[in-house]
């Protein structure tokens, strides 16, 4: 064959097959995030999500930290919101890090009213963002003429659950915490016997102290929903939605709910169909470092590394701790590679590099990686699985203590409260888990089961993502439970019924009893007479 015709044949195969590729029907879905970490976690979807030609529009704060009013990946709605969040938020944690530092008899009271008072000003915050969308008349108006498949959204916070009741749309929500604690508890059947609640630090073996404890801290959760959370919404609720709503029924009306977790890492549990477990779906196979970091990760030679980040929310612990690390890692013959945003610290040596940011995946996929000290939260502990590094934990608020708790009962981590962090404890910890083989061979026990499935967690979220909007709706998968009153869910009405049923019978045959019995005395007296 001659040149001319190779190239003629080149050509027209090369049309053949940019004729015949597969058209991609794309949806337009509605995001309404979460920023912060949560932000991270739903930007890996959308990218998905955008590859496969879907149209997405972002709703964002015009005080927005993490996501951009201009992006690839999607068209922004900005809303303006009044205060800025973020720096309220970081004088909450550096509250409720001194708290815990000082203990005593009042720090769990101090620690939830911090926290109550910090969830109802970040709702408040959002009910005011949301308020100015129900008022723009334009917004309202572009929002239903958009014609959206569904809506994505992240309920810690409740604005999307409200616009997709709203907007009469499909609800898929990538969730683990909902505005009131953990999402499975208004979800599926949570027997209190032995799933423990969020903030309760216990396992699911508990003895009846234990129990007792997990019930008051239940209650907890249960008041912060009903008077701080649902109080905020309430009006909105009432003026926008037909009928009312309550977060808790939206919630529970949700199409798919794409939880950011799985059985390898959480307790056993009963859940619901519409439930699909995506944990670690944020993680892929390492890639290479860049040069520089890679040079110094190697310079550690049979030592190898020890990894700290304290995640996106907290830039650094308070002086005094930090000294103490920093003082600990200086005898270490590892090398170190510290996330940390505060004053440098003075005892600080040449084999720690401080750095503002690192590519945590990369450096937790690397051999040389032997232990990662984490503040616990659920992005950190999922990659610590999928990539099969131990973990010594200091935990500081949220969800932290129990994510670490979980790792710890598995024999794949360590945790350290804060209040106990000094340098004895800490050097302590950091070998054993370092020259503790049990940790190493546990975690990738771990990994091994979590990567053990027949399509990546990535591919099953938006396999489900778009099998909402193939199927408008997933209602088949939803349970109408939610709309029974409690009475009839715990089916206290048939038991009222019954007992009252057996309590008639008794009563009738005592009566019947009775009546013969004193029947049968009239008649003897009737005779003696």
């Amino acid at each position: 064959m001659t040149s001319h015709h190779a190239c003629g044949m080149l050509v027209f195969l090369s049309v053949f097959l940019i004729s015949y590729t597969p058209q991609c029907n794309g949806g337009s879905i509605l995001v309404v995030p979460v920023d912060g970490s949560h932000w991270l976690n739903m930007k890996l979807l959308l990218e998905e999500l955008h590859a496969r030609g879907h149209n997405l529009t972002v709703i964002r704060t015009s005080r927005s930290w993490y996501i951009p009013e201009k992006s690839d990946l999607y068209t922004s709605i900005t809303v303006e919101m009044a205060l800025d969040y973020e720096q309220y938020l970081d004088v909450f944690l550096q509250e409720q890090i001194q708290v815990q530092r000082e203990g005593g008899p009042l720090a769990f009271f101090k620690l939830t009213k911090g926290l109550m008072s910090m969830l109802s000003r970040g709702h408040s915050l959002w009910y005011d963002a949301l308020k100015n969308i129900f008022v723009d008349q334009n917004m309202i108006k572009g929002l239903r003429d958009s014609q959206y498949d569904l809506v994505l959204t992240d309920p810690a916070l409740a604005p999307g659950l409200i616009l997709a009741k709203y907007l009469k749309l499909p609800l898929v929500l990538n969730v683990r915490w909902i505005t009131s604690g953990e999402g499975h508890f208004v979800l599926a059947p949570s027997p209190l016997s032995y799933i423990p609640v969020p903030g309760s630090s216990l396992t699911d073996k508990m003895n009846f102290i234990q129990r007792l404890k997990n019930i008051l801290f239940y209650s907890i959760i249960l008041f912060q929903q009903k008077f701080v959370v649902d109080p905020v919404y309430n009006d909105i609720c009432d003026k926008y939605i037909e009928g009312g709503c309550d977060v808790i029924s939206l919630l529970q009306g949700a199409d798919i709910w794409l939880f950011r977790s799985d059985f390898v890492f959480e307790f056993p549990r009963p859940t619901m169909p519409n439930v699909v477990y995506i944990g670690g779906f944020q993680c892929k196979p390492a890639r290479p470092l860049p040069a520089e970091l890679e040079e110094f990760v190697q310079s550690a030679g049979q030592h190898g590394v020890i990894i700290m980040s304290l995640g996106t929310l907290i830039n650094a612990f308070p002086k005094e701790i930090t000294e103490e690390i920093a003082s600990v890692f200086a005898k270490m013959p590892q090398k170190v590679i510290w996330k940390h945003k505060g004053d440098r610290p003075s005892t600080l040596r040449n084999n720690t590099l401080i750095v503002d940011w690192m590519p945590q995946k990369d450096l937790l996929g690397h051999p040389q990686t032997k232990v990662f000290v984490a503040h616990g939260g659920t992005n950190g502990v999922q990659e610590a699985i999928y990539y099969g590094v131990p973990v010594l934990g200091i935990p500081v608020f949220f969800d932290q203590y129990d994510n670490l708790l979980r790792l710890q009962e598995r024999g794949a981590g360590k945790i350290i409260q804060l209040a106990d962090v000094n340098g004895h404890s800490f050097e302590q910890g950091l070998k054993e888990v370092i020259h503790q083989e049990s940790y190493r061979q546990n975690i990738q026990r771990l990994s091994r089961l979590h990567r053990d499935q027949p399509i990546t967690p990535m591919e099953k979220a938006v396999f489900w993502v778009e099998y909402v909007m193939r199927h408008k709706g997933a209602r088949h998968l939803r349970t109408e439970a939610y709309k029974m009153p409690w009475y009839s869910y715990y089916c206290l009405d048939v038991l009222f019924i019954l007992l009252s049923v057996v309590t008639v019978l008794l009563l009738s045959i005592v009566v019947v009893f009775r009546f013969l019995c004193c029947r049968r005395q009239r008649k003897r007296k009737t005779k003696l007479s």
